[in-house]
């Protein structure tokens, strides 16, 4: 039996020394100290020793089997270390390099600058409604005191699924609809995609945004529009900024102007930016049409109110000074990433 355990931890003793891998390593453990393995095997044949000798027996089999552990575990830190300074030297961090930046998205320039004129109009009172992108004719024409035989209803500028639907060409029939509701006073822009049949170029496109608004109540004057485009147009553009009506003729209002501002790049002197006028048109507005009034149901008599509109991809264009609208659809980030 001695001689047995020897030969036992002389083995177990050479295959740790060639053992040059942690599986290896654990093999050898399997094999001599496992539930079958071979030290394990002379412990149960332990009935078959003569019980005077089994004294004896046991402590050189627990010898051997400290002695087996000690050098498998001494062998499994060596392998151990030698694993990690391998790992180390192939996984080596250069800390010197640039840290990997998280390519985070931002607001676009045109929602940046709806949500500019939404905070604008908020802080005066005002609602900010919706309505759908594809509209009846009656709302987007009809209501709008647009008849049968406009140019605008031509399809050479309008977007027709068949000859009661359209792509709506304005916000203006999301006005429609709330005045319909006749919940008075109203005060509401309403800002969205609208579309029409354009070219693409620097100013134009087929598909573009609008945000129109809307007053209705008694004893609204052109006063009050005048007002309320001023204190819009100083906090979008500056205090310094000047505004300015011209005549103008739109079906839904009368009367009409369209709106300019002072270049708030020169202040009025002239520059490449409002073509050496000193001004920069922005925005068509006017008083309600006392006929649209009657065809939503509101008495023009007790009644009055006015109305604007404006292109928020022209807002984006004077605020951030971009030259080509273009820009704003073509999603380079080189661009976005201004903003």
């Amino acid at each position: 039996m001695k001689e047995k355990l020897r030969a036992i931890r002389e083995n177990a003793l050479k295959q740790i020394e060639n053992s040059d891998a942690l599986e290896k390593l654990n093999e050898v453990r399997v094999n001599f100290l496992g539930k079958k393995g071979e030290l394990t095997s002379v412990l149960k044949s332990m009935k078959d020793v003569a019980p005077e000798d089994r004294p004896m027996v046991g402590q050189l089999v627990n010898e051997t089997r400290e002695a087996i552990e000690k050098i498998l575990e001494e062998t499994k830190k060596k392998l151990e270390a030698a694993a990690r300074e391998a790992q180390l030297k192939s996984e080596v961090i250069d800390v010197t390099l640039p840290a990997k930046k998280n390519n985070v998205g931002h607001r676009h320039p045109n929602t940046i600058a709806q949500e500019e004129v939404e905070r604008i109009f908020i802080g005066m009172g005002y609602e900010v409604m919706e309505g759908p992108e594809v509209e009846y004719d009656l709302y987007n024409f009809e209501k709008l005191n647009i008849p049968a035989n406009h140019p605008a209803k031509d399809e050479q500028d309008t977007f027709y699924i068949n000859k009661e639907i359209v792509l709506r060409t304005q916000t203006s029939p999301v006005q429609a609809r709330v005045m319909e509701q006749g919940k008075l006073p109203i005060r509401m822009i309403a800002p969205g995609r609208v579309f029409r049949a354009d070219e693409v170029d620097a100013t134009h496109s087929p598909s573009f945004h609008q945000i129109e608004g809307l007053v209705i109540d008694k004893n609204v004057t052109f006063a009050d529009l005048k007002g309320t485009l001023e204190v819009f147009v100083k906090e979008l553009f500056g205090e310094a900024t000047k505004i300015k009506f011209r005549p103008h003729h739109f079906p839904f209002t009368e009367p009409s102007a369209e709106v300019d501002v002072s270049c708030f790049k020169c202040g009025g002197k002239g520059c490449r930016f409002c073509k050496g006028e000193g001004w920069i048109e922005i925005l068509g507005c006017g008083m309600v049409h006392p006929h649209v009034l009657e065809m939503c149901g509101i008495d023009p008599e007790e009644y009055s109110g006015f109305a604007f509109g404006v292109g928020l991809e022209r807002i984006a264009l004077l605020k951030y000074e971009i030259d080509d609208m273009r820009l704003l659809y073509e999603n380079d980030i080189r661009f976005l990433k201004q903003f």
